[in-house]
């Protein structure tokens, strides 16, 4: 079931996502820098415009029936074109510090319970300032930062990507405990995956890696999971 219903949110999971901007190119809080940023912006958006044509626009105007509800981390250097070269009325993507459910759940049931999605993905990455922060002690940021920091469970002073993996696999429980339902009806797959572009896992630079299918994790089972065919393609014809 997995590989079928992933292929195309997986087919460019092996691409190193290119920076926009480095932290190094400007520096926080400079007007003129936002000023020229927003220019760019409405450029990129005038070049999005003349590469679609109007049917495009109008088939996106009906309505959305995306086939995944994705949540990953707010992080700058996360973004769904390193996912899925098409994402477009199928990717419902909700964003937040640390990739989490308790802090989006209105927003992920939409996208489960309202949308139909029938893949729900959590995305963790390396080098994530959240789990950084988590680990840590985080006493003295901003009680709003706080709070969020709060729900999310991992051991303190581990490795970074150890406390990423372990936070995308509780993020995965508590979503089988949500819909638990759907998922033993085969309505609803979960499944949680680290986007390492700083290679933490060996894995390659840039590479989706998949830890976890419905709560199983033994990276062995994963790979062989049987994949049935899928029931549409790309596009907006699936239930």
């Amino acid at each position: 079931m997995f590989k079928k219903q992933l292929a195309a949110l997986l087919a460019a999971a092996a691409f190193v996502m290119p920076m926009a901007a480095q932290a190094s190119d400007h520096h926080a809080g400079d007007a003129a820098v936002a000023q020229a940023y927003i220019k760019e912006i409405q450029e990129a958006d005038a070049a999005y415009i003349a590469a679609h044509d109007s049917a495009f626009f109008k088939n996106l105007a009906k309505g959305q029936t995306p086939r995944a509800t994705v949540v990953t981390c707010s992080d700058s250097r996360v973004h769904t074109n390193a996912f899925d070269k098409t994402p477009e009325g199928d990717l419902f993507m909700v964003r937040n510090i640390g990739n989490q459910l308790a802090t989006a759940k209105g927003s992920v049931q939409y996208g489960v319970n309202h949308l139909g999605s029938s893949l729900l993905l959590f995305i963790g990455h390396s080098s994530c300032g959240a789990i950084k922060a988590a680990g840590g002690d985080y006493s003295t940021l901003e009680e709003p930062i706080k709070k969020e920091l709060d729900s999310i469970n991992i051991a303190k002073g581990g490795a970074n990507i150890d406390g990423v993996k372990t936070n995308v696999n509780n993020q995965v429980a508590a979503a089988l405990k949500e819909w638990a339902d759907q998922v033993k009806k085969g309505e609803l797959l979960v499944v949680g995956a680290v986007y390492d572009f700083a290679d933490d896992m060996k894995q390659g630079a840039g590479k989706l890696n998949v830890i976890n299918i419905n709560g199983e994790t033994d990276p062995a089972k994963l790979h062989s999971m049987p994949a049935p065919a899928a029931k549409a393609a790309h596009g907006h014809e699936h239930h």
